[in-house]
């Protein structure tokens, strides 16, 4: 049995993408990375290393996307649609 799992992205690309779509909601706010530190209590040097190597910590992207209003699509991640009817899963309904 091959235990071998292909992953069409790496760790790498996944993170490379989830900084890159903060990044394009803090300058669509019109936000500079210092102020983004000021709003969100994060250090200018975390949020730097956050954008360019893609290394934060938990609560430091918490406080983020607190900043940047994006709480809720965090908090929605993992959430499991329910559908009432096949109906609803058919034409993906919620």
């Amino acid at each position: 049995m091959n235990d071998f799992i292909f992953y069409a992205k790496s760790p790498y690309d996944i993170a490379k993408e989830f900084v890159e779509k903060i990044k394009q909601k803090r300058k669509m706010l019109k936000i500079s990375q210092v102020q983004l530190a000021t709003k969100s209590g994060v250090s200018l040097g975390s949020i730097k290393r956050f954008e360019s190597k893609h290394e934060i910590s938990l609560s430091s992207l918490i406080k983020i996307l607190i900043a940047l209003n994006l709480e809720k699509d965090f908090e929605n991640l993992f959430m499991q649609k329910t559908y009432n009817s096949i109906d609803e899963v058919i034409n993906g309904q919620l």
